[in-house]
């Protein structure tokens, strides 16, 4: 089942954004990982260079940056009251704002692999990776 299928069902309105996923990669980075340098970044694979396949999320596999995993990362994440929120990948350009998030869970979440979900003010994020339960799941605050 499609992730806008398990969210239409449990009545939260999707807005789909087809073309936002890089400029929200984007705001993403600028709240989550500013406070690393360029140099940094590029150590931790954080973007897609020589054909290695960077990932945002490094900033929590490196200890960058203060975050919860695994269980606690999904308990974090299921008891954070949810309005508004945003929902993008790593490799796609494809995004939704979720308007009513009221109910939006892990488990919701389960089939999607390189996510990330950021409430609209860019305070707190999820994020599930292709290698959860190695790396990740991941939650976090914005100081």
């Amino acid at each position: 089942m499609e992730l806008v299928d398990i969210l239409k069902r449990k009545n939260m309105n999707v807005v789909e954004m087809p073309n936002e996923g890089s400029s929200l990669r984007k705001q993403w980075e600028k709240n989550f990982a500013s406070h690393i340098t360029a140099s940094e970044k590029d150590k931790i694979f954080l973007y897609d260079t020589d054909g290695t396949s960077g990932f945002l999320w490094h900033i929590f596999s490196y200890n960058k940056r203060d975050f919860f995993e695994g269980e606690k990362a999904e308990e974090d994440f299921n008891l954070q009251s949810k309005k508004s929120c945003y929902i993008f990948y790593q490799h796609s350009d494809h995004a939704f704002m979720i308007e009513t998030a009221s109910t939006l869970n892990h488990r919701d979440l389960l089939d999607e692999e390189d996510i990330y979900v950021v409430d609209t003010e860019f305070t707190w994020t999820y994020v599930r990776t292709h290698e959860s339960g190695w790396c990740g799941p991941y939650y976090s605050r914005k100081k």
